[in-house]
């Protein structure tokens, strides 16, 4: 199984940082058949922290959907708060998930509340409207941040782990009995952070490859073919 790993931000060292901690993880993670192909969008921010920068994110992620959709099996969004992720569905013609939506319904599957850890105080607004556009009520999912930004902790994660224990530990004190690290910056340090909690800490990336290699299909829009609307150029690049 071909698995495009598609970073929203520009940051080509922070795809390949993603792209050798998910190769670690596939075979502790039962998915040794999957093959990564990761990918980097062209323009917009080098890490996403603002709705502006999201917006154009978005565009960005379907242009390389458009790009590769008809190269692998599925497409893996790695940048949490999923730019472009329900365009992305519509276009692509097969699975799509992104970090956040694919965190969300594994950790809400096991658990009453989670919350949703991750760097950048912009983000907290934006993360609680997306949850509720997937359906998830706030009465399930807490979403807090600490001030550094993921590019910031992914440069320095030993100076970040104690800001994330503390938030950590008071959204576990608010009812959380799970915590999610979201975000391609915190990738990786869930190992690092779960000796000093209580409930189980979960990586968005992994939440993401094991979202993304057992996906449901998703229908295109009634009525509607995945290419409809689209130029004859694009339309073909995604014929199958």
């Amino acid at each position: 199984m071909r698995i495009l790993l598609l970073n929203g931000n520009t940051d080509s060292a922070m795809t390949e940082r993603m792209r050798a901690l998910a190769t670690a993880a596939l075979p502790r993670l039962g998915l040794a058949h999957v093959a990564l192909v990761p990918a980097t969008a062209r323009f917009g921010a080098r890490y996403i922290a603002s709705r502006v920068a999201a917006a154009i994110a978005g565009h960005a992620v379907l242009e390389q959907v458009a790009e590769h959709a008809g190269s692998v099996d599925a497409i893996a969004i790695a940048c949490f708060g999923d730019p472009g992720l329900d365009a992305a569905r519509e276009l692509a013609g097969i699975p799509v998930t992104g970090m956040a939506d694919a965190s969300l319904a594994l950790a809400l599957a096991a658990h009453p509340r989670v919350a949703l850890l991750t760097g950048g105080a912009a983000w907290v607004p934006m993360l609680e409207e997306f949850a509720l556009s997937r359906g998830w009520p706030r009465e399930r999912v807490l979403v807090r941040a600490v001030a550094p930004t993921g590019d910031m902790i992914a440069r320095e994660p030993e100076r970040a782990l104690a800001l994330l224990a503390d938030a950590a530990e008071d959204a576990v004190a608010e009812g959380a009995a799970c915590v999610v690290l979201g975000g391609a910056g915190l990738a990786g340090l869930a190992p690092h952070l779960a000796p000093r909690l209580a409930v189980p800490v979960l990586d968005s990336l992994e939440c993401l490859l094991r979202h993304a290699a057992t996906p449901l299909p998703v229908p295109p829009p009634p009525g509607r073919t995945p290419t409809a609307g689209l130029s004859p150029a694009l339309a073909a690049r995604l014929a199958p």
